[in-house]
């Protein structure tokens, strides 16, 4: 199986994806293992061609489903687990030594998490990029395991199925689906882009304010 010309990351895509060709749905679950650790890496892509291989009777599409989820589940432990190691005490010191952030805006994120982070972890898993890194203030903020991998689980399998059914009944033009996955990953980092030129800016202009107010 190969992806359709023109796909971004084509050579990358072929590699991991061609595990499903030797190894049956574990493959299509290693691979979004992988995308979940690699973010680069299109689930958009991956995941209609398990549908596909399921529609050529490689699995099932039950197969399919249940490989690609539990792929999404480790890959998320794996994060959070990076997140755990780096704790709030490591995040803090880190933050400390970072030009325009402060400790404040970490303790401000974490109270945000702590009242937030259920809906978070849920939906992110429906958002380019984010499906993978809202693992990390997961186990930065210590979520409890089971409600992460609850979450974790409805998330990621609303996600994965909405391609891998699109897949399989698309069958070969299963391309199509990737050209309006790719329009919601623009406008998501569209989106992260403008929210960071919006604080670099306002954090530069309150610093800027901070110095011109003092006497020294």
């Amino acid at each position: 199986m190969t992806t359709a010309d023109g796909s971004w990351l084509t050579a990358l895509v072929d590699g991991v994806v061609g595990l499903m060709d030797i190894i049956g749905a574990p493959g299509a679950g290693l691979a979004i293992a992988l995308e979940n650790l690699f973010p680069p890496l299109p689930s958009e892509v991956i995941l209609p061609m398990a549908g596909l291989a399921a529609s050529r009777g490689s699995f099932t599409l039950v197969e399919a489903l249940l490989w690609t989820t539990a792929g999404s589940i480790v890959g998320a432990f794996a994060l959070y687990g990076i997140g755990a190691w780096l704790g709030l005490g490591r995040l803090r010191a880190l933050v400390a030594r970072m030009p325009l952030l402060s400790v404040d805006d970490v303790d401000r994120t974490v109270a945000w998490f702590a009242k937030h982070g259920g809906k978070a972890v849920f939906f992110g898993r429906m958002l380019p990029i984010f499906r993978s890194l809202i693992s990390i203030p997961a186990g930065v903020t210590r979520m409890p395991l089971w409600r992460f991998g609850l979450l974790t689980a409805a998330g990621s399998l609303i996600w994965n199925s909405v391609f891998v059914l699109s897949g399989y009944l698309l069958g070969d033009q299963w391309h199509v689906v990737e050209e309006y996955a790719g329009i919601l990953q623009y406008a998501v980092i569209a989106a992260a882009a403008g929210a960071l030129v919006w604080f670099t800016v306002t954090r530069v202009r309150r610093l800027r304010r901070a110095v011109d107010g003092d006497p020294a």
